[in-house]
């Protein structure tokens, strides 16, 4: 199997000529002209990149970013018409990975999704206090043995791992940890999922060393 790049363009002509592009460099495509159709596509899954029109006939991508960020990480390069840097500040803030204004240059275009899947590829470890997280295979390491973690804890264990020593609020991991069915948990679930996540990373749960609390004001990966 090939590396697949979705494309989730309206525009006839711009979709088939960067198909067309993008399978003269050996890459395999999958399209879809509308947000319905870019929705399906997502969520099948088996894409290792997405490039994706900020306008859509039945909605927006940002729209489509959210829904996505819900259920993978998959690299997405959204092409937009639009001149406003607000749109860009609220796409990356959303989980886009890159942005190309239009009118935009192929090879540019073509350059920076080589690089997105570059980055992809690279080996992804997060390391703290004997625990290690492949981000790839989604291994999870305590003192070099392998510990099994859900989707859920997998995701709050890499939050803390790429923030660490920082005070992340309630809000803040409310933001970004769902549950494996992709929806946004609730606080007390995120209460319950921290607990789970103590009892199977510290050596005394009741009196964590990794993940400690800050009362009034959220939780801390404490470095060791």
């Amino acid at each position: 199997m090939g590396v697949k790049i979705g494309i989730i363009e309206d525009d006839t002509a711009l979709r088939e000529g960067l198909k067309l592009a993008f399978e003269l460099e050996g890459y395999e495509t999958a399209l879809a002209r509308t947000f319905q159709e870019g929705q399906k596509l997502l969520e099948q899954g088996g894409l290792n990149l997405a490039i994706l029109d900020c306008n859509l006939p039945d909605g927006n991508g940002f729209d489509l970013v959210k829904r996505l960020r819900k259920i993978s990480d998959l690299p997405v390069l959204m092409l937009t018409a639009r001149t406003s840097e607000v749109d860009e500040v609220q796409g990356l803030e959303l989980g886009v990975d890159d942005f190309m204004r239009k009118p935009f240059s192929l090879a540019v275009l073509q350059a920076r999704v080589r690089k997105l899947l570059k980055k992809q590829e690279e080996p992804r470890l997060l390391s703290s206090g004997g625990i290690t997280l492949d981000l790839g295979s989604r291994e999870v390491l305590k003192a070099g043995k392998k510990i099994f973690l859900s989707g859920t804890e997998q995701r709050l264990l890499a939050m803390f791992l790429e923030h660490k020593s920082q005070i992340l609020s309630k809000e803040q991991l409310l933001g970004r940890i769902w549950d494996d069915s992709g929806n946004y948990v609730d606080e007390n679930t995120l209460a319950v999922t921290i607990r789970r996540l103590r009892v199977k990373i510290e050596e005394d749960p009741g009196k964590p060393e990794r993940i400690k609390t800050v009362h009034g004001m959220g939780y801390i990966w404490q470095e060791k």
